[in-house]
Formats: structure tokens, sequence, C-alpha cells
């Protein structure tokens, strides 16, 4: 299963992808972003992976690293994402999640060209609510947070899954956007750190909320899920 379901995905985004029609909002920030001296870090929503691993993937001026956790499912996305080029690290919020993030750190530090992309709200959740691994890269790689999303008309919701996670049908009209990059300062305390984390939340709040509304997209469940007492 570990060598069919891998492959079968990659082919199923691959084809999926060329069928979809997508236009992009704040394409002027992804730019600057990869033109910039300083590396880019990608901020997104793991319920929305799908929609963006292929369009990223396509982009020539950056190579893209990631993390997977070490679950089996894990290791299918991983083998996924290797085809699609990316290179992976593997760790999560809840295990080996230190060591991952020292390694794609230690990665994009050492290799120029490379940029970052995490899954903010973790491989576990709560939904929608961003993690702070993404505010210790940026600080720690020198690197500007780049918020981005999408959404599109229509396609599947995977209703099971912590994150919802959502895949376009075929022939889908797909909208990404792209926020503003956020710069994050080597020396910070406790509750700046707070403050950015918060910042990059309400920013791809904001953005999903755009492009919800662009695509004409809605789902009964809200895209941050309430944190469990």
């Amino acid at each position: 299963m570990l060598k069919l379901v891998p492959c079968i995905t990659y082919w199923l985004i691959r084809a999926l992808n060329r069928t979809w029609t997508i236009r992009e909002t704040g394409r002027e920030h992804l730019d600057n972003a990869l033109a910039a001296q300083e590396p880019a870090i990608g901020g997104f929503f793991h319920g929305r992976t799908f929609l963006l691993l292929r369009h990223m993937t396509d982009l020539r001026k950056v190579n893209w690293v990631s993390m997977c956790s070490k679950s089996l499912d894990g290791e299918a996305m991983a083998r996924v994402e290797e085809k699609l080029g990316l290179h992976v690290v593997r760790g999560s919020s809840g295990r080996d999640g230190l060591e991952a993030l020292q390694e794609m750190i230690q990665l994009v530090r050492s290799q120029p060209g490379f940029g970052a992309g995490l899954a903010v709200d973790g491989s576990r959740g709560p939904r929608g609510h961003v993690q702070g691994g993404i505010v210790r890269m940026a600080r720690w790689t020198g690197g500007r947070i780049l918020p981005m999303t999408a959404s599109a008309n229509r396609g599947w919701i995977f209703r099971r899954s912590w994150d919802r996670t959502f895949l376009p049908f075929p022939f889908a009209r797909v909208e990404i956007a792209y926020g503003s990059p956020i710069d994050v300062p080597r020396k910070l305390n406790a509750a700046q750190m707070e403050s950015i984390r918060e910042q990059v939340e309400d920013s791809l709040l904001e953005l999903q909320a755009t492009v919800d509304e662009l695509a004409g997209f809605s789902d009964e469940e809200p895209v941050q899920a309430p944190i469990p007492d």
C-alpha cells in the first residue's frame, strides 16, 4: 500500500491540476518574496495542502522543503511530496517535531534558493490555529513568512479528517491568494513571538475568507475549529 497509494495520489494530483482553472490574488507578494535575498517561509492551513502542492512545486525560482509526520499517513504523504519535487524532513508537532524543525532550518540556511513550506496548524490541529513553529523557522533562518491559501468553487471535503481536507473536482475554478510577507526579527521575547503568531493567523483567516468568497465555496464547519476544553 505504501508503494501504491502515493503513486496513485501523485498522478491524481497532477491530472487534476491540469484540469483546474487557477487564478491568483496577491501574486506580487509571492514574486517579491521569491526575489528577496531572505528565504521565503510559506505558511498555509493543513486542509488546503492538496490545492497548493502541485502549483507551488511548478515555481522554478525556489526549492521547497516541507515536513511530514512519522506516521504511516505521513510516510505516504512524504513520498507524494518527494515525487512532486519537494525535499521532505520527517517529524510533527507531536513527535520529533523539534528535530525536524531544526533540520529544516539548517537546510534553508545552508542551501541558497531553498524556502520552506509549513502547514501552520501542524499535523494534528486544532484546525485553523497557527502554531509557533513557523515563527521559529522564520526567526532562525532570517526568512519572511508568506501567508498563502486556496479554495475552489466545487470539490470533495474529507469530513472525517481533523483538517477537513479539501480537494477540488476536475475542471474546478481554483483561487489562490498570497498575503503580505511578515518580517520576523531575530531577537524576540515571548510576547513578541505570540504577537507575530497571531498576525500570521489573522492574515491566513482573512485570506481564506477572501478566496472562499471569490470561489463561491462554503462549508458547514468554520475554517477555525473550536479549541477543546
